[in-house]
């Protein structure tokens, strides 16, 4: 593949014992259901692309808090994912200043190549979860929903 995207994020997750529970609405189901999926992969086989996105709890944000697809340009998308990568990139390559497992691997995005709207929708709100969870922050905005 020319440009693979991965984005391999893998934390601790900490389990606690419940023994009183309610039993779930339906809804509550669907919303568990979306939880226990904590991995995103987007692929498109005609520009040989792919991310993987696994991070516990992201699934479930994007789906229950994330603005709306369409919410965003897909200009607007593109132009802070590529400054997003440009910050995470350059933290990568100083472990020795940032969490090394924070930032495990560079992101290759050429700003040339058009990803697609779902492709920088989900990484751009992979970058504003990762910042609201983590308290980083990669560029000059304040990162909110």
């Amino acid at each position: 593949m020319k440009n693979i995207i991965h984005l391999l994020f893998i934390t601790i997750l900490a389990f606690n014992c419940n023994t009183s529970r309610t039993a779930p609405s339906p809804k509550d189901e669907r919303l568990e259901n979306i939880k226990e999926n904590d991995t995103v992969t987007i692929a498109n086989e005609d520009l040989e692309y792919e991310i993987i996105i696994i991070e516990p709890g992201f699934n479930f944000w994007l789906q229950s808090t994330a603005r709306p697809e369409g919410y965003y340009s897909q200009n607007y998308l593109e132009t802070r994912n590529y400054q997003y990568v440009i910050e995470w990139n350059q933290r990568v390559l100083q472990p020795q200043r940032y969490n090394q497992n924070l930032y495990e691997l560079q992101i290759d995005y050429q700003p040339n190549i058009d990803y697609g709207y779902e492709v920088n929708y989900k990484l751009f709100n992979y970058f504003i979860y990762f910042q609201l969870k983590y308290n980083q922050r990669l560029g000059p905005w304040v990162p909110r929903i």
